[in-house]
């Protein structure tokens, strides 16, 4: 067993290896990740070209291009610009809720499916768009897309990697992500030189991602939980012998059969998350999102080309420098894929947490050092806005080996199969809401709160890595099936999850010397 790894007390332990199969489902699932992150990269590019502004949201444009004399924090407050942005996520929302029905009834790959052809559609009517209206209608489909695929792809990711490696290969979702918000802002670039049209090629881009998935999600295979959830147990035992790599799965299946046949006792999965035993994976599943959209990554992403633009970059700089963070985005995941199993997941989020704190303090001084609480200022020097941007790239980097990737990961490890699917649809819907709400309020928030914004954000920073250090257990190494054992060991949790929850003949975990999870009182740990 590695070191940091989990053993349960009778030393059950899968066999299983990462074999190429296994990879390269992985990689064509993860693809999903694509169509969120280029939607992320692609609404703030084109928010800050002037012919989409002229054309769209007339009375910006005026303000931002016309009117030298305006705050510079308040210049892009508009209620419809961010109506457009925001939108998206509303109906990812609701999305994620019937998704979860899909994903559970149909299977997973059918749920990334619906979110490929979704956004495909929402992608044509965009780069087709003649006024706000119909630019908000392609949105709200986009967003029916994010949700199925953000509802989807975790869960296939975790289930169908071995778990020793489950934590890098469901990482290549959120590299994914960075890959998508990276080319659409390279794209934003080259697009905003062509003028009156440039942004139709922008939004019209999001089709390509969606067909990725689309056309991947009918070459995947279905996890073998999912089809033993759907009776197909023989059809399941073939499978997982293949993507195990091995033939002495018997374990592993029986454990999973066990797991389907308790979750079909469940009737309403929903109301199920009430009961007590499942009150640290509903934490989770709220706090979790909750958290990873306060720590202001959105700001930075959606936004990354207004920002720069507002504290006194031009058009093309602004969007070179979105560019320049969107690369530091995926460099800095690639860390998290390569880590994640080797250093665990509670010291990415804690290191992430102290990094993100310090690069947001020292922005807030920077910003407010020049242009204070008026908004106004000559161009910022050279070397100002290199220091800039340098804190906004190790603030991204910190996000994108911490909060990033694991906001997706630890939620999709950490449920139950009795309420898996309902779980990770309250995990997704809790992300886009409160992404929805940011990303409402942050352009009137920078108009009122000025460079304290950066402050705000840097308080629930704090607060986070207060609330990881106490609550959130450790799961590297841990079968999906083996997780009640690390609730039931945990200082705070313990007492919510019954022995009758835990695996047969399991009491206890004999914990690798680079776990610190709990609290010392306890001291089984």
């Amino acid at each position: 067993m590695p070191a940091g790894g989990f053993v349960t007390q009778g030393g059950k332990e899968y066999p299983g290896k990462l074999t190429p199969y296994v990879l390269a489902t992985c990689i064509v699932a993860a693809m999903g990740g694509l169509i969120f992150g280029y939607d992320i990269g692609i609404s703030g590019g084109v928010t800050s070209m002037p012919d989409f502004l002229k054309k769209f949201f007339p009375s910006v444009y005026r303000k931002e291009a016309l009117d030298k004399s305006v705050n510079q924090y308040c210049k892009f407050d508009s209620v419809t610009l961010t109506l457009f942005t925001s939108s998206l996520y509303v109906a990812a929302l609701v999305a994620s809720l019937v998704a979860s029905v899909v994903t559970r009834k149909l299977g997973r790959k059918l749920s990334m499916l619906f979110g490929g052809l979704l956004f495909c559609v929402g992608a044509i009517i965009n780069a087709l768009a003649k006024d706000v209206a119909m630019l908000i209608v392609g949105r709200i489909l986009l967003g029916f897309g994010v949700g199925f695929a953000n509802q989807s792809v975790p869960l296939y990711l975790s289930e169908m990697a071995p778990y020793k490696y489950r934590g890098s290969l469901n990482i290549g979702f959120q590299l994914s992500i960075t890959i998508g918000i990276l080319i659409a802002n390279v794209l934003n670039y080259f697009f905003a030189k062509i003028h009156d049209w440039g942004w139709r090629l922008s939004l019209g881009g999001a089709m390509v991602p969606a067909i990725i998935i689309s056309i991947g999600s009918l070459l995947l295979p279905d996890t073998p939980n999912s089809m033993i959830e759907r009776g197909k147990r023989d059809e399941a035992l073939l499978k997982l012998k293949r993507v195990r790599g091995v033939d002495d799965v018997e374990d592993e299946f029986n454990d999973l059969v066990v797991a389907s046949e308790n979750s079909k006792k469940v009737e309403h999965p929903w109301r199920n998350l009430l009961q007590r035993k499942y009150r640290p994976h509903l934490t989770m599943a709220i706090a979790i999102p909750f958290f990873q959209q306060l720590t202001g990554i959105n700001v930075i992403m959606f936004y990354a080309p207004v920002l720069f633009k507002t504290i006194g970059f031009g058009d093309n700089a602004s969007l070179m420098s979105a560019v320049i963070t969107g690369g530091v985005n995926v460099l800095a995941t690639m860390v998290s894929i390569y880590g994640v199993d080797k250093w665990g997941r509670r010291f990415l989020f804690l290191e992430g947490g102290v990094q993100m704190f310090i690069c947001q303090v020292v922005v807030a001084i920077f910003i407010g050092v020049k242009f204070g609480v008026s908004g106004t200022a000559e161009n910022l020097p050279e070397w100002y806005a290199i220091v800039v941007v340098l804190f906004i790239c190790i603030y991204v980097s910190a996000f994108a080996w911490s909060w990033g990737p694991l906001g997706w990961l630890v939620p999709s490890e950490i449920f139950p199969l009795e309420i898996r699917s309902a779980a990770q649809s309250i995990n997704v819907s809790v992300n886009m809401f409160f992404t929805f709400v940011i990303a409402q309020i942050f352009l009137t928030m920078l108009c009122h709160l000025k460079f304290g914004l950066f402050l705000f954000f840097a308080f629930f920073v704090v607060v986070m890595s207060i609330f990881v250090y106490l609550f959130l257990p450790e799961t590297k190494g841990v079968p999906i099936e083996e997780m009640s054992i690390v609730w039931k060991n945990h200082w705070f949790w313990g007492k919510y999850i019954p022995d009758e929850d835990l695996p047969h003949g399991a009491s206890t975990l004999e914990m690798g010397k680079n776990n610190n999870n709990v609290m010392p009182s306890k001291s089984v740990y």
